[in-house]
């Protein structure tokens, strides 16, 4: 018990003071007092510190600073290829982890866990935890001042206690825009209320609550028929890879699991997937046609249509027909983030952020932007660029291999690499297309235009191929340990229906 008398001891004669400055730790105030610029001055109130604390300009004898916004595929794989030697990265964005969007659909219903398609930030690029000048900040960019080389911010909080937003601003000597892009709703009235969207991980964590609730749900007593049937009824809207997957995995679930486990209730739930067009559109028309007869036989009903109007409880297509849902998945498509179009920057047809042909954007010093938020001015002749995983990694990867070249010849300074020889401009060489109906089917379509001639394959060796291609992609090791114990404990045992 000595070991007790001391912690008593202890807890009776040690005070703290009753300042609400010690609400802060010594570290945390050290490195405020490091971020605030000198001309700012401190106010009163509960922590004491300058209202818009900053990282300041860099000095001669500090690596030049890389500022990234957002942690997609584009800018984590920019981060991963950063000479840190060279350049301190600061990463500036809501979410603290990469998703690894290929197998997001298999997290809704249990097939992955969702730890295993996230991947920190601080695995991907380890400078950012660990070097004095690398910093990651949860927050949002509100807006971009390219005169003065800097961002705004604003920090992100959430739940019942969370702090009030704080607004900080960081200088920058090269700034790399990766913001993706947003969900396209095409102004349909109550998308936006009634939808999930299937692009993060909570987005899969609501769509796995919502159905697995909708389950027992049913099977409660004096629930109607029509209820059943409304309650057991998943849609999707959009029938591009990422719709066509979820409702392969969904009719996987339904035909392994449910028929199992809600044997009560197996006979009302069904899956509709509605497009407007033809499904998988970019694919060879022999793939797409195998894809319509493979989500037909594991009972997905296929409808073509355009939705007109979302209720909380039906859909209304555009020749009147009422399509009552208990779930209702959108993934229609992305466009610009209302961030980037509001910001005065060059923009590309369809209202990306404009880039030229080295990813830089045009008539600003030191700007560059990847992925689903940029594209290719009217100027350069070229095409935009489909908003894929293959692009943005593409891109992220050679943006930094630009940028430590240009840091290699002293260009890593703002407004310093203006006569520095980039070198060959960035070229898009599509590597092909690969999507999973379920039932253990895929297709592999490795042409690159629709035009063009190249390998197409359906079926299980598709599937086969599918699956080892994205567990090679997987960012670390740690990650692909899970996914193929995941993939192997599913198959043995089932998926996992507790409603967590």
């Amino acid at each position: 018990m000595f070991w007790f008398r001391n912690l008593s001891k202890f807890s009776t004669t040690t005070t703290l003071p009753r300042s609400k400055t010690t609400l802060l730790s010594p570290r945390f105030t050290f490195l405020i007092s490091r971020f605030t610029t000198a001309t700012e001055t401190p106010v009163s109130g509960s922590t004491g510190l300058a209202p818009h604390a900053g990282l300041a300009p860099t000095k001669p004898h500090e690596k030049p600073r890389v500022v990234v916004l957002g942690t997609g595929w584009a800018g984590c794989r920019l981060m991963k290829g950063l000479d840190t030697a060279i350049y301190d990265i600061v990463c500036v964005s809501p979410r603290n982890h990469m998703v690894f969007t290929p197998l997001l659909a298999s997290t809704c219903v249990g097939t992955l866990e969702f730890r295993s398609v996230a991947e920190p930030i601080a695995r991907i690029q380890p400078a950012i935890s660990r070097e004095p000048g690398s910093y990651f900040f949860l927050a949002n960019c509100t807006g971009v001042d390219v005169d003065k080389h800097e961002v705004q911010c604003e920090t992100v909080t959430e739940g019942t206690q969370a702090l009030d937003p704080w607004k900080f601003s960081i200088a920058y000597d090269k700034l790399v825009i990766a913001l993706g892009a947003q969900p396209t709703t095409f102004g349909i009235h109550g998308v936006l209320e009634h939808a999930i969207f299937l692009r993060e991980v909570y987005h899969a964590q609501e769509i796995r609550r919502k159905l697995l609730l909708n389950l027992m749900m049913s099977d409660v007593p004096g629930i109607g028929e029509e209820e059943k049937k409304r309650l057991l009824h998943c849609v999707v809207v959009g029938g591009g890879p990422t719709g066509v997957e979820f409702s392969g995995e969904l009719s996987d679930f339904i035909m392994r699991d449910v028929r199992q486990r809600y044997s009560h209730v197996k006979d009302y739930i069904h899956v509709t997937l509605i497009e407007a067009n033809e499904i998988l559109s970019s694919f060879d028309v022999r793939l797409r046609r195998y894809a319509t007869k493979q989500l037909t036989k594991s009972g997905v009903r296929l409808v073509r249509g355009i939705v007109k109007d979302v209720d909380d409880q039906k859909i209304i297509l555009n020749d009147g027909t009422e399509v009552p849902y208990g779930l209702l998945v959108w993934s229609t498509g992305v466009g610009p983030s209302s961030v980037v179009s509001s910001w005065d920057l060059p923009k590309s047809p369809g209202g990306r952020i404009g880039i030229d042909e080295w990813l830089r954007v045009p008539s600003v010093q030191d700007v560059y932007a990847i992925g689903d938020c940029s594209g290719f001015v009217e100027s350069t002749g070229k095409p935009i660029l489909p908003a894929l995983a293959q692009v943005a990694e593409r891109q992220g990867k050679y943006l930094a291999s630009l940028l430590n070249k240009v840091g290699k010849a002293n260009g890593g300074r703002a407004n310093s690499a203006i006569d520095i020889e980039l070198g060959d401009p960035f070229v898009y060489k599509h590597l092909g297309s690969m999507a999973t109906v379920g039932s253990y089917k895929a297709l592999v379509d490795l042409r690159e235009s629709k035009e063009g001639k190249g390998v197409a394959l359906a079926g299980f060796v598709s599937w086969f191929i599918w699956r080892s291609a994205y567990l090679t992609r997987v960012i670390s090791w740690r990650n692909r340990f899970y996914v193929a114990i995941n993939w192997a404990t599913t198959f043995v045992f089932g998926r996992d229906i507790s409603r967590i």
